[in-house]
């Protein structure tokens, strides 16, 4: 009978190693490849895309001719219709089309515009009719990446400067666990109304000549589980089985030996 037992024990214990172990070339980053230096680029622009939150300054020397491009975003108390708290500026939603409603001069098509387009789109409205040399500043109010997968903080972070490397966006997500997949991370992105996948290899340092290397605003990185992990986790949901199923192995066993 204690042989029986000791029979199963061992299977179950080399069924769990052999499921449950990690090679090290399988975990560690930037080991493969060179880097292409002449593939580096530093460069980053931001394309303007529906659904972006716009924040949008004018400036000029004559103060008085910006006002009515300056709105302030206000609440006001239904009683009194005075203003309430502390006014801040007005933003501007990009719609499906691509469009936002900017003050006096009506809609204007941003989606798909760079920052500096979008810049001297407005510029070119606006002077000299009703402001003289002005000066254009454009943000994204609501500029975030999302992490989900074997990540330790998977969550949507907002990121205030607009610009973030992938490496940036997983170290904010705490890094992956031990038991994510590095050569196969997946990032989301919408390309002219079309979600695009990319697969990306932390593992190469061809990640630092990936068109997905700086993200842009609401990508999605995706990190999935590693075979053993998966392995692990359909054992641990089949524990009760498997220990029913060991009990009647050593039951059967035990039969035998007595005959």
């Amino acid at each position: 009978m204690q042989k029986a037992y000791k029979v199963v024990s061992l299977i179950l214990l080399i069924s769990i190693t052999l499921t449950s172990c990690v090679s090290k070339k399988d975990i560690t980053y930037f080991q493969n490849d060179q880097i292409d230096q002449k593939n580096v680029s530093n460069s980053y622009k931001i394309v303007f895309k529906p659904d972006d939150l716009l924040q949008i300054t004018v400036s000029a020397l004559d103060f008085e001719s910006v006002k009515s491009f300056n709105l302030p975003a206000v609440n006001f108390a239904t009683t009194t219709d005075r203003a309430i708290g502390t006014p801040q500026q007005q933003t501007y939603l990009i719609d499906n089309k691509g469009f936002i409603n900017f003050p006096v001069i009506g809609k204007l098509k941003i989606a798909g515009l760079t920052r500096g387009e979008a810049i001297d789109m407005i510029k070119n409205k606006l002077d000299p009719d009703y402001v003289k040399n002005p000066t254009i500043n454009i943000r994204i109010a609501n500029y975030t990446v999302t992490v989900l997968g074997d990540v330790r903080r998977p969550g949507t972070y907002t990121i205030p400067n607009e610009r973030i490397t992938i490496l940036e966006a997983i170290g904010l997500a705490g890094d992956l666990n031990i038991t994510g997949k590095r050569n196969t991370i997946k990032v989301f992105r919408e390309i002219n109304g079309e979600k695009v996948q990319f697969d990306i290899d932390i593992r190469s340092n061809k990640i630092f000549t990936s068109p997905v290397y700086y993200l842009q605003q609401n990508d999605l990185v995706y990190v999935d589980q590693n075979k053993a992990s998966s392995q692990d986790a359909a054992y641990n949901r089949n524990t009760g089985l498997i220990v029913s199923v060991g009990s009647i192995i050593i039951s059967l066993i035990t039969l035998i030996t007595r005959f």
